[in-house]
């Protein structure tokens, strides 16, 4: 669908190496790592985020993924990454305000889309941000 998550979590990536992990979302996917996609592993959590470049069904690539050999030996499990309405940004600057925030991500030339909530906590320096739709988080 037009809306589905260009990324995709792996997660018990633990049991399969960066290259390894690699070099089977190119089977799987038929598309080059770095061109096509790129893969962001989070050793805390045993996570990998792959994010197509390239517009794929990544509905239909998670499909695959779930019913494929090699995934099911390593015992991964693989899913769309959900779009959020809420995000939180950090290390924002002491001077910053709740109405320049909301202006901020409200900016669509920086990714931004109609804001409806900002809970900002200046102690420390950071805000929560929630979108009316879930096309400003970028």
């Amino acid at each position: 669908s037009a809306e589905a998550s260009p990324s995709v979590v792996f997660e018990n990536i633990q049991r399969c190496s960066l290259n390894c992990l690699r070099m089977l979302l190119e089977n799987i996917s038929g598309l080059a790592v770095d061109d096509d996609f790129t893969v962001e592993v989070i050793p805390e959590i045993n996570v990998a985020v792959v994010t197509f470049i390239k517009s794929i069904d990544t509905e239909e690539f998670v499909q695959k993924c779930s019913q494929h050999r090699r995934v099911k030996e390593f015992r991964m499990t693989v899913s769309l990454l959900e779009l959020t309405q809420t995000i939180k940004a950090e290390k924002l600057p002491d001077s910053v305000s709740t109405d320049y925030l909301t202006v901020y991500f409200e900016s669509v030339r920086n990714g931004g889309g109609p804001v409806s909530d900002v809970l900002h906590f200046p102690e420390e320096n950071s805000a929560i941000i929630t979108f009316c739709d879930r096309k400003g988080n970028t």
